[in-house]
């Protein structure tokens, strides 16, 4: 159980944005519980690619059993990656298929999208998920030297992955299933951006680095970019999952004020409870005051 995830009433009157947008109402119950006033500002939405012809060409590399090594990196993108197959291949004929290679997942919802066709991976990235984990998990399936490899992509390519897989000698298959894009409304992020420029919130959540682009992105289109990077820097406390997150926030000049120990919603959820108010009262005494940046434990 997260530390401090007892801890009702931890938040009471906390003011905390919250940008999730598919577990937007799990998240925002989650820290809701510990007393905080959540603001909901769903960032971004999955956006599928009606035209894939790079899925069609994973189908057909598979039928040919020329792909060696296949990369599941989300839940949402393998289903998407079925669903682009069906018209083609049932379900059952797929997973035959894909049982030929060597599955890798880079986290536990992939996997769970695997079993449900009866497929269990041969490794699986450990925590925090990042390329780096995701890649030592690859190498599980042996040396990759004029190898196939094929990534379900999720969002955006990841080019460090992808460049580390090339330099090991593999043939690269890119599989991409959908794209990230600005929610259709987004009147909710705008306002959002607008009370972070005013400081009128205390907590801001971020647990894609795409959350962080986007808010930047509408910031710009209001105006408010260097307003709402200076209130993130100086005045609101950011609560962030993962090292992806945390390195996009030093790319924006900005740093992670609460870290959980695991990039888990329960774990940030608990996380803002415990050290939201210790961080808000350093963060607004300024510099001087702030502890160094918290991290993450690591187990073992």
């Amino acid at each position: 159980m997260p530390a401090g995830s007892d801890g009702e009433g931890a938040l009471d009157g906390v003011r905390v944005v919250v940008f999730e947008a598919r577990r937007a109402v799990e998240t925002a119950r989650l820290i809701e519980r510990h007393g905080a006033v959540v603001i909901a500002a769903p960032a971004m939405r999955e956006v599928p690619l009606e035209e894939n012809p790079e899925a069609i060409e994973c189908l057909d590399l598979l039928r040919r059993g020329a792909i060696d090594v296949f990369v599941a990196t989300t839940g949402v993108g393998f289903r998407l990656l079925l669903a682009a197959w069906a018209g083609r291949v049932d379900a059952a004929s797929a997973a035959a298929l894909l049982s030929r290679t060597s599955i890798v997942a880079r986290g536990p919802k992939p996997v769970q999208a695997l079993r449900e066709i009866g497929l269990a991976p041969l490794a699986v990235a450990a925590e925090p998920n990042t390329w780096r984990e995701l890649l030592a998990a690859i190498d599980v399936a042996g040396p990759l030297e004029g190898r196939t490899v094929a990534v379900q992509e999720y969002g955006r390519p990841n080019r460090d992955l992808l460049g580390a897989i090339e330099a090991r000698g593999a043939r690269l298959v890119r599989v991409p299933v959908y794209r990230w894009a600005l929610p259709e409304d987004t009147g909710p992020l705008r306002a959002a951006a607008r009370t972070i420029a005013s400081a009128e919130v205390d907590v801001a959540t971020f647990t894609t680095a795409v959350q962080l682009e986007h808010l930047l992105e509408v910031a710009g289109g209001e105006g408010i970019r260097d307003a709402v990077l200076s209130a993130l820097r100086d005045r609101v406390v950011v609560a962030a999952v993962g090292p992806t997150v945390q390195e996009a926030l030093r790319e924006a000049g900005l740093r992670a004020d609460v870290l959980p120990e695991h990039p888990k919603l329960g774990w940030l959820a608990a996380a803002i409870a415990a050290r939201a108010r210790g961080a808000i009262a350093a963060k607004r005494a300024g510099p001087a005051a702030r502890d160094p940046l918290p991290r993450p434990r690591r187990d073992g």
